[in-house]
């Protein structure tokens, strides 16, 4: 039997095996660690959005090519967490793989869940605290802050709920084919289109905003408490609809509902941190 060439794309049933199991270690890792690591990912998402940020930063008006050049700017914080290993919560959503194939119960899941939310909630603030003590937010990128956490501050909930939706179905849909991809070049190409496309059509990512709503209030704006945090409510859960419903369901039963699951080969075991979206 010869062995798969390195560079060949896992296959989609192949890639959902991938991700379930990759699931199952993330339940499992130590609290400590998957606190750092979740800490790491939210710093990671804020560094992204503080470049894109930046890179609307002086365009008036903020035109669609500006947008494609901003989400690809913002990839970085998605390819960090992929690449350098770290505990994202909106890519943790598909691990609904391993508990509805029974691969880990639902206290797991949950308590994973809620030590990730937590611990990207104090990378991503804590980032924001980091640029306040910069001087980078007293110009004008600091305008540009205010208005970005102003947009998002006036959004109803069901406009912040399914634009949460839709963003994470593309999130997901990134950390998917990254799953796919044997080289950190093909990780990273993986990521960069589904994450560019969210940012350009305006979707609405919950630990991105964990970044953005503090960076604003160190740029001084009054984007009130209540409203940032109802914003994060909706955007949270939709982003649990679409990653979870709208990819993991969809391709557990595609690939693994009620189906026998063959052995995995040699070099389909992703470390517990080093492909954890």
């Amino acid at each position: 039997m010869t062995s798969q060439a390195p560079f060949d794309a896992y296959k989609p049933a192949e890639i959902a095996r991938l991700v379930e199991t990759a699931g199952a270690a993330k339940a499992r890792l130590p609290l400590p660690q998957m606190f750092v690591l979740a800490m790491l990912a939210g710093a990671f998402i804020g560094f992204g959005a503080a470049a894109y940020t930046m890179t609307l930063t002086g365009a008036s008006p903020v035109t669609g090519p500006v947008r494609v050049l901003g989400g690809a700017v913002f990839s970085l914080g998605l390819i960090l967490v992929v690449i350098a290993g770290a505990e994202l919560f909106t890519g943790n959503v598909l691990m609904v793989i391993a508990a509805v194939d029974r691969k880990i119960p639902l206290r797991l899941l949950l308590r994973s869940w809620g030590i990730v939310y937590a611990g990207n909630l104090a990378g991503a603030a804590g980032l924001a605290a980091a640029f306040a003590l910069t001087g980078i937010l007293d110009g004008a990128m600091g305008g540009t802050a205010a208005a970005l956490a102003g947009a998002k501050a006036d959004l109803t909930p069901l406009e912040a709920f399914m634009r949460g939706a839709l963003c994470n179905a593309l999130v997901c849909l990134a950390v998917w084919l990254s799953f796919a991809a044997r080289t950190a070049a093909g990780k990273v190409l993986a990521i960069l289109w589904p994450i560019t496309a969210f940012v350009l059509l305006g979707l609405e990512h919950s630990i991105a905003n964990m970044y953005f709503f503090p960076q604003a209030w160190a740029a001084g704006a009054g984007v009130p408490l209540s409203a940032a945090a109802a914003n994060l409510f909706w955007v949270t859960l939709g982003n649990i609809a679409g990653g979870a419903g709208g990819v993991a369901l969809a391709y557990w039963f595609a690939f693994l509902g009620g189906r026998p699951q063959p052995g995995q080969g040699e070099n389909s075991q992703p470390s517990a941190t080093g492909e954890n979206p």
